[in-house]
């Protein structure tokens, strides 16, 4: 089986970064083109009248959240294409999970690499795991990182090449 496209959602925190490296390393041998997509999530809260609604101050702030996510994709794209990576940077708006498993669809992705933060009990609980939805839901094979286990693998990775240096 051939992995040709690989979509990666990040949200530029330390682990799914992590995940975009792995998601690279990954790729490499096929040649695949990695899709890295940002989702910039609406956000609601609850008030008197419209139980759930936006605000203009509120809109600002998805705006703004908008704005920086660009940016930093467009760093991501930079950085990637100099390391002669295939690379192709979305962003969209709505749910994270049906984001990811829509486009994960509409490009034909063989592969969605994502991270996991781990949340666990009320974390969990209150805040849902996107990577969870994503997995039950996609269309195609989802690979979850935990940062620690890939760093686990870059280290034993560079132990095996110092070895056989020696």
């Amino acid at each position: 089986m051939a992995i040709k496209r690989i979509l990666v959602p990040v949200d530029f925190s330390d682990d799914s970064l992590t995940a975009l490296a792995y998601a690279r390393e990954f790729g490499k041998p096929f040649g695949a083109e990695l899709c890295v997509l940002y989702v910039v999530e609406p956000i609601y809260y609850a008030a008197p009248g419209d139980m759930y609604a936006t605000s203009p101050n509120i809109a600002v702030l998805v705006e703004e959240q908008g704005r920086i996510g660009a940016e930093q994709l467009r760093r991501i794209n930079a950085e990637l294409k100099k390391k002669g990576v295939r690379v192709r940077t979305l962003q969209k708006t709505g749910s994270a999970a049906q984001s990811i498993v829509d486009t994960a669809k509409s490009l034909k992705a063989d592969l969605i690499i994502m991270c996991t933060h781990g949340r666990t009990g009320f974390a969990h609980m209150l805040m849902g795991s996107v990577a969870e939805k994503v997995v039950r839901t996609a269309g195609c094979p989802v690979l979850t990182v935990r940062r620690e286990a890939v760093k686990k693998a870059a280290r034993q990775k560079a132990a095996k090449k110092a070895r056989r240096r020696v």
